[in-house]
Order: structure tokens, then C-alpha cells, then sequence
């Protein structure tokens, strides 16, 4: 037996057999050409509309996120930029449609990667494209999930959205793999389902004759064994156990809502009781648009995620742009380091009219649905830019402006930032990964992303005490609210709302409902003491649970 340690992102313990799943295809070779570029070239349109085509029928059995992915990942097969791009591989090089449409896919990859942030969690999703076009051309089944005859703890190099977006909760005890990262997909996912998983296990695939698995979704431990390993599932948390109200055992209230960026976004968040949106994403508005799209049409767009939260709070984050994540109609340009250049409010900086036009927008939007919108600005570092932003959403007749606090200045100079707009919403996601920099993305480093580092819990501290002070409102809006454990502890910092992947609401409301406010502050305090994530999750859950 042996026990390795990686990232839990979704908490819970299970055990019992593995079921591997199968790493992609062999890279296809470039030879032989073909006899035929043209009759080459043609093969590959195909085949991407019957990856759609599968991915569509299956997102069509399912609701809520997976939905949201498996529809997403069939449009991306669709990509006219990729499939004329492979298309175009196989006329001038003569290279085998497979082999064109890995080099495709690839430089797409690359380019994301590159970006970095929210687009390079995207490479992941162009890559499973790309193994699913390939087996549909060489006519064998694709890489993933295989049929589980019996329930079983799916091992993996790393998982992609489609593979893990309608898995069976009956069928797959836990999750886990040797890739990915607390904000990963497959975290994400596992969470949406109630499946413990662990990531960044490193080196769990290389153990010899690993028969069985115990996994603890919450401290990240992984014990392999070489003999089988009893079933034992996880227990979840029911959505009856909470009554759809934000607030602690005592009445504090919490507001418990969701994150958004589409209409399908929008109505599993209806469906699991969140109380509002604390983070709707703009950006499907804009990602793949050649030119920027017209009032009218955000207008039209964003009103359709607004609708069913008549009468609710929903919190509209403007674009998040920028170089790290690259609009043709901006034309940013290169720079050496995006994830650190103009990104977020900062191109609004440089254009403000696309930013007022999207602020015109959002207010026809709002008064078109009924919603009670307010507006945040991504990546502000200091109180002045916080100002400049405020004005211009009051200049555009809505009546609440706020700022994401997702650098580690922004943190800091808290106070100064919340007394120049009305609330602050926390994106652990970044902010952790600015502070520590490391690269939210990459594996090896997963352990100093995850949320229950104490040097990210002590900046929320931070923020929530400026919040305290001045009598407005604080969130958090990254992963971390998603965890029922960690949500009482930032509550216990004075966070005053909580917003996360649609089907984590109910398990989070119902902890929240378990404990009165001091409890969660004398968490708190514990899980801020303590020297390592591991010792503050153990701390609190001590705090909580002893």
C-alpha cells in the first residue's frame, strides 16, 4: 500500500476499485501523403459534425452544467477557424486528415496556453476535440471514460470537460488524477456532482498494480492498494437539507448564489435554489466575435441569463479581456507577459467606449428583465481605478458599482477600494494564484492554488474586516466558495456572500444552516493560525465538528 498526498477539490471519502482511463491516441504520423489532398482535406468536416453530433445528443440527456459543457465542447468541434485551418494542412502539406488535425488543434492549444488564464483553461478543451476528430477518422472509439461495469474510482492523467460532464454519481465513487488543479474542470465538475476528487497526485499512475483506491476528497489523501479495496461511497449532502435562505444556525445572513455565463448557466442556477448571481461572466458575448458586438445584441443576450431572476440580485462583471484572453476586435497585441499586462478594467483604460457601450447594454438589460443588477470591474489594483470605474457605471443609470479583488494590492488597500464603490467581490481563483505566484494551471503546482493556503485566507480577512468597517458588502466568487467547509470559514471572516457552481449551492446552504456565526469565526481564527493548508482545513473542521 502506498499513500500519496495531492489537491482535494471536492470533499468526501470513498474507496473502492479502479477503473483507468485510457490516455489519448498515439500521435498520428504525416506520412504517407495522401493520393488525393482534396478528398483528404473533405474527410475532416465530417467527422467534427459527428463528434458534435455525439456531443449534442448527449448533452441533450442532461441538465444544468453538464449541459452547459457538453454543448459548449460540441460547438468547439464545430470551429470554422480549426477545421479550415486542418483543412488547409492537408492541401499544402499533404499531410493525413488526422495528422492535420492534430497540428490544428495544437496551435490552437499552444496559443491559448500562451495566453494564459481563463483561455488557457480552455487548451484542455481543444485537445479532447482533437483526439475525438482523430479516433471519428480512424474509425475507433475515442479516449475516456470507459463503461463502468461496477461502481469504481476513475484514475487518469487528467480529465476533460466532456469526459466528466454526465458521469453516473452511482457508478463513479470518486475521482482522481495525476494533472490538473483546484480550478480545473474536473475539480469543478466533481463538486457539481457530490464526487470526491483529488488532483495533482503525482505519480500515482507510475505504482505498480494499483487494484483499489481510498480516497479523502477533503485532505487530499490517496491510499493505493494492490488487493481489492470494499465499495464504500461517499455520503452527500441532501438539497432538502437546506430551506433555500442564506444564513447561519443563529440567522446571520449569508446570501448563497451562483456563477454564471449563459442562459443554461442561468436556469440550473434557478433549479438549485441559488438566491441570485453573485458572478455573471460576459464574455460569451465577445470570444470568437471578429468585430464587437452591437448594444442591441448584448442587450438581447444579456437579458436572456437575466430573466429568470426577476426581483433577485444578480452582480454583472464587465469584460475580462485583455491579452491573457484575446478579442480579434481589440487588437491588443503581443506582450511578453499577458497574465501580468492589460487585462480586465485595464483595456477599458485604453477603450473606454467599449466599455460604455457594454454598461448601456447591461442597463437596457436590466430594465428589460426586472433583475436587480449591480456591476464589477475585473483585475483593479488601487482605489483611483476603482473611482474611474464607479463613475462611469453611475453615468450609466445603474445604481451599484463594485470592483473584483483578485490582486494581492487590491487586497491590501481594501478600505480605500470600498470607499470609492458600494461592494467587493473576492476571485480566490486569481488572487491565489497572483499571491503565490504560480500558475493556476500547472499541476506541480497546485498545492500552493489551493484555497485553504493561509496566506490567501488571511488577505480575505482583510478584505472582510474593510467591509465591516464601512458597512458594505463582501463576496467571494472564485472555487473556493463551493466547498461547504471552507464556505463557513470565510463567512467567519466576514464574507457576506457566497457564489459558486450552480449544484454546490444546496450542500452550502445546508452547512451554513448547521452552525451559528461566532462558530464559523472561532473557525475562522483557527484555520488563520494554522501553518499549512492541510493543518487549516483540519483545524476548522476541529473548530466545527469536535
Amino acid at each position: 500500500m502506498s499513500r500519496l498526498t495531492g489537491v482535494g477539490v471536492s470533499s468526501g471519502r470513498a474507496s473502492g476499485p479502479v477503473a483507468r482511463v485510457a490516455d489519448p491516441l498515439p500521435e498520428p504520423p504525416a506520412t504517407p501523403a495522401p493520393a488525393d489532398p482534396t478528398v483528404e482535406a473533405a474527410r475532416i468536416r465530417p467527422a467534427a459534425e459527428t463528434v458534435a453530433e455525439q456531443l449534442f445528443e448527449r448533452a441533450a440527456r442532461v441538465e444544468g452544467d453538464a449541459k452547459a459543457v457538453l454543448e459548449t465542447t460540441a460547438a468547439m468541434a464545430l470551429d470554422p477557424a480549426l477545421l479550415s485551418q486542418a483543412e488547409q494542412l492537408v492541401a499544402t502539406r499533404s499531410l493525413p486528415a488526422p495528422r492535420a488535425v492534430f497540428e490544428a488543434a495544437n496551435g490552437f492549444a499552444d496559443a491559448l496556453r500562451a495566453a494564459g488564464g481563463y483561455m488557457a483553461e480552455r487548451a484542455r478543451d481543444v485537445q479532447d476535440i482533437r483526439d475525438r476528430i482523430i479516433a471519428e477518422l480512424h474509425g475507433v472509439t475515442p479516449p475516456g471514460v470507459p463503461e463502468l461495469k461496477q461502481p469504481s474510482i476513475l484514475l487518469a492523467r487528467d480529465l476533460a470537460p466532456a469526459d466528466t460532464a454526465d458521469l453516473d454519481p452511482a457508478m463513479v465513487l470518486a475521482l482522481v488524477t495525476e494533472e490538473g488543479g483546484p480550478t480545473s474542470h474536473t475539480a469543478i465538475l466533481a463538486r457539481s456532482l457530490g464526487i470526491p476528487a483529488v488532483v495533482a497526485v503525482r505519480g500515482v499512475l507510475a505504482l505498480p498494480d494499483v487494484v483499489g483506491l481510498t480516497v479523502d476528497g477533503s485532505s487530499g489523501e490517496v491510499e493505493t492498494s494492490a488487493e481489492p479495496v470494499a465499495v464504500r461511497a461517499a455520503e452527500r449532502v441532501a438539497a432538502a437539507e437546506w430551506n433555500g435562505v442564506g444564513a447561519t444556525a443563529d440567522g446571520h445572513q449569508v446570501k448563497v448564489v451562483a456563477n454564471v455565463g449563459s442562459a443554461a448557466d442561468a436556469r440550473a442556477a434557478v433549479a438549485a435554489g441559488a438566491e441570485g448571481v453573485g458572478l455573471f461572466r460576459t464574455e460569451f458575448c465577445y470570444l470568437g466575435a471578429n468585430d464587437e458586438p452591437t448594444v442591441t445584441t448584448q442587450r438581447r443576450a444579456y437579458q436572456e441569463v437575466l430573466a429568470p431572476f426577476v426581483g433577485k440580485s444578480v452582480v454583472v462583471r464587465t469584460l475580462d479581456a485583455g491579452a491573457d484572453k484575446p478579442l480579434a476586435f481589440l487588437d491588443m497585441g503581443v506582450e511578453p507577459n499577458p497574465a501580468l499586462g492589460v487585462r480586465g478594467v485595464r483595456v477599458a483604460f485604453d477603450r473606454p467606449d467599449v466599455l460604455d457601450r457594454q454598461l448601456e447594454a447591461i442597463a437596457g438589460a436590466a430594465a428589460d428583465s426586472g433583475a436587480e443588477v449591480s456591476v464589477m470591474a475585473p483585475m483593479v489594483a488601487t482605489a483611483d481605478e476603482a473611482a474611474w470605474f464607479a463613475e462611469r457605471v453611475r453615468a450609466a443609470g445603474l445604481p451599484r458599482a463594485g470592483v473584483m479583488v483578485e490582486v494581492p494590492a487590491a487586497a491590501l488597500t481594501a478600505a480605500e477600494i470600498l470607499d470609492a464603490v458600494d461592494f467587493a467581490s473576492i476571485g480566490t481563483n486569481d488572487l491565489a494564484q497572483y499571491v503565490f505566484a504560480a500558475d493556476r494551471m500547472a499541476g506541480a503546482l497546485a498545492e500552493l492554488n489551493d484555497p485553504w493556503q493561509p496566506a490567501l485566507l488571511r488577505l480575505i480577512a482583510e478584505v472582510g474586516r474593510a467591509g465591516r468597517q464601512l458597512g458594505k458588502p463582501v463576496g467571494v466568487c472564485g472555487e473556493a466558495a463551493a466547498d461547504p467547509l471552507l464556505a463557513g470559514v470565510l463567512v467567519g471572516l466576514g464574507v457576506t456572500s457566497l457564489s459558486m457552481v450552480a449544484a454546490a449551492v444546496p450542500a452550502v446552504g445546508a452547512a451554513l444552516a448547521a452552525h451559528p456565526i461566532e462558530a464559523f469565526r472561532r473557525a475562522a481564527e483557527q484555520a488563520l493560525a494554522a501553518a499549512t493548508p492541510a493543518a487549516a482545513r483540519a483545524a476548522a473542521d476541529a473548530a466545527l465538528n469536535r
